[in-house]
């Protein structure tokens, strides 16, 4: 949740991105991924990533050149010392465990985050996208299938709605494949509303949700969006949001028309500062930008460009 991360109204961050981790080709060794998706940076700046194709959820310290598998990496299947194709993962610093959004086999589970050899699973039976962890404990969860997002505290068994779950469509109290969440201090609740284009905020409680980016219909200029991932909010309420098919990640400020550049939109490639498939979006606590960058098999870091300061 949205901790101050350093970030102002006129923020930029440098163009040219460093890579953190990955950037070896598509494959399993420890220094490479294969297609991550999901990731989650810790106060030490340890990055946690969702190596889908590989099965296998992976840490990398600061300035490591390779990763070490912290679960999964036993081969696709669904015992419970496996994983099948994940999807997000993040730290639930209470516990001291991951929760990973276990794609392929349709749950959520819990894994120790040191030395563990095996999770349990907390949810089965859906559809999961997306993981989010709020100040309380609290997590959240995308469920595609059912369109709709759920609060839930380990040991439920249905957790609470709080947004969509009122069957597929472009209503504000619907969504659309929702893709990605994020919860703010209030526990209000962004959702990337992937079929329909556009980020949802639902206020805590409420019956419908808001749009805060996008409902331009599909598209390439600034005020629209095209297939999107991550969505990741600052303090000041601007949401951020990893543009896939466009390969770039934009702003827009509350009240915004349009959103505008922040990385990326130089058309897709593997250059420092192009983006080819931009998935998984965080910052860490001094205001760096981590982007997943999905076909090219890495992590990127953009530092903040302090002269912007």
């Amino acid at each position: 949740s949205p901790r101050d991360f350093g970030i102002a109204a006129n923020t930029r961050w440098t163009p040219n991105g460093i890579t953190v981790a990955g950037g070896h080709g598509s494959g399993n060794g420890l220094n490479q991924l294969s297609h991550p998706q999901g990731l989650y940076v810790d106060d030490d700046q340890t990055i946690v990533i969702a190596d889908h194709e590989n099965d296998r959820i992976v840490e990398w310290k600061p300035g490591a050149t390779s990763g070490h598998v912290i679960a999964g990496g036993n081969g696709r299947g669904n015992r419970n010392d496996q994983l099948n194709l994940p999807i997000d993962v993040i730290i639930d610093n209470e516990t001291d465990s991951l929760l990973i959004c276990d794609h392929g086999n349709s749950r959520v589970m819990r894994w120790p985050r040191r030395g563990g050899t095996k999770g349990e699973t907390i949810i089965s039976d859906i559809k999961c996208f997306d993981l989010t962890i709020d100040d309380n404990g609290f997590f959240y969860v995308c469920d595609f299938g059912k369109h709709e997002v759920r609060r839930w505290r380990v040991g439920e068994s249905s957790g609470t709605l709080v947004a969509g779950g009122n069957g597929r469509g472009y209503r504000l109290d619907q969504l659309s494949v929702p893709r990605s969440v994020f919860v703010d201090r209030d526990q209000s609740v962004y959702v990337s509303d992937n079929n329909n284009h556009r980020v949802m905020k639902w206020v805590k409680d409420a019956k419908a949700g808001i749009v805060v980016a996008d409902d331009q219909g599909l598209g390439n200029v600034l005020r629209q969006l095209s297939s999107f991932a991550g969505v990741l909010v600052d303090q000041l309420g601007t949401v951020y949001v990893a543009d896939f098919r466009n390969h770039r990640i934009t702003r827009w400020p509350k009240g915004a028309a349009q959103g505008s550049l922040v990385v990326g939109g130089n058309s897709k490639g593997e250059q420092p500062n192009q983006l080819d498939g931009p998935a998984g979006i965080s910052f860490d606590r001094h205001g760096n930008l981590y982007v997943v960058d999905l076909y090219n098999n890495r992590v990127q870091r953009f530092s903040i460009d302090r002269s912007s300061c």
